[in-house]
């Protein structure tokens, strides 16, 4: 029984990178069909537009997805919203809007990295993505991952706000300091899929690898409830641009996310340690590879400069 569990899981993450890629295809060729509600305007001739994509800590389930406009650098007016499906898919219409586009991500469950466990969202917690400039009656396909989410609260916290400008920079930002050149549109691997390393970019399995790692880190503290209190604390973090355990000047409180209360590898403080997202994830990183919950046949060495890169890190996003 618990291989035939093994085996219906791999072959739900793997039909998840077929479904992006797919997706990918159809948005080449100019597909707008889609579900969801949606409202805005700009668009002269009238082509409703769809937003696809991927909620993806280990592919989301049964989550729910919500678009906003952005109106200057700030959340606005719903758009849409859709469910994701078992692979954490998603496809939702856009209506004839125009602009820059907020998504958020709440609910659901996901297998986490660490334990390949069955988790719940946590309820306060939310994944999002910031895409800029989507273009009326287009059809895009785009990631919500704790690295989007990242650059979503940095892009927030930039002068100015969400502004094109500061998405395009915050998503850059975030994506260099992980490896990835482009977190939007590049899938993860997911490292649970037997074999998922073959065939894919060093990006894609540092994207994976990165959100392994964060659910590692969220294990070692003792987040035995939902890992995505990992991925709020590290969205706090991010939003001042420097992964150094505070918000601005506030540190950051654990207390009570994910499950978490105390001990661990954070000596009895609930305080997020300044080295979480560096070290912390180096560290996190390192152990997770050389688990046996890495099934992807990526071996150390090929992540190891990444783990050196987040080692070495001052924490600062540029």
């Amino acid at each position: 029984m618990k291989q035939l569990i093994f085996h219906e899981r791999g072959a739900r993450r793997v039909a998840a990178a077929a479904f992006v890629t797919a997706g990918l295809l159809l948005a080449a060729c100019g597909s707008s069909s889609g579900t969801g509600t949606g409202a805005g305007g700009g668009n002269t001739s009238g082509t409703i537009g769809t937003m696809s994509g991927n909620a993806m800590k280990g592919p989301v389930a049964n989550a729910t997805v919500t678009a906003f406009a952005l109106a200057n650098g700030a959340k606005g007016a719903q758009l849409a919203t859709a469910p994701t499906d078992g692979q954490g898919h998603f496809t939702m219409a856009m209506g004839t809007y125009s602009g820059s586009v907020l998504l958020e991500m709440h609910g659901g469950t996901y297998i986490d990295e660490a334990t390949n466990g069955t988790m719940g969202m946590g309820s306060g917690d939310v994944m999002t993505a910031v895409v800029p400039g989507f273009a009326a009656g287009s059809s895009g396909t785009v990631m919500v991952t704790p690295l989007t989410s990242m650059a979503q609260t940095m892009a927030r916290g930039m002068a100015g706000g969400m502004t094109d400008a500061n998405i395009t920079a915050a998503n850059r930002a975030v994506g260099s300091y992980f490896g990835v050149d482009d977190i939007l549109h590049t899938m993860p691997m997911d490292p649970l899929v037997q074999g998922s390393g073959a065939g894919a970019s060093q990006a894609m399995k540092n994207y994976g690898m990165s959100m392994a790692a964060m659910s590692q880190y969220a294990h070692a503290v003792g987040m035995t409830v939902s890992s995505s209190g990992m991925v709020t604390a590290m969205m706090d973090d991010a939003s001042d641009g420097v992964l150094n355990g505070m918000m601005g000047s506030t540190p950051i409180d654990m207390a009570g996310m994910g499950g978490m209360m105390g001990g661990g590898m954070m000596g009895g403080s609930t305080m997020m340690p300044a080295t979480s997202g560096t070290s912390g994830l180096g560290s996190s990183m390192m152990q997770f590879v050389g688990s046996s919950m890495n099934r992807s046949g990526v071996p150390m060495s090929e992540m190891q400069p990444l783990i050196d890169k987040l080692n070495g890190s001052s924490g600062a996003l540029h």
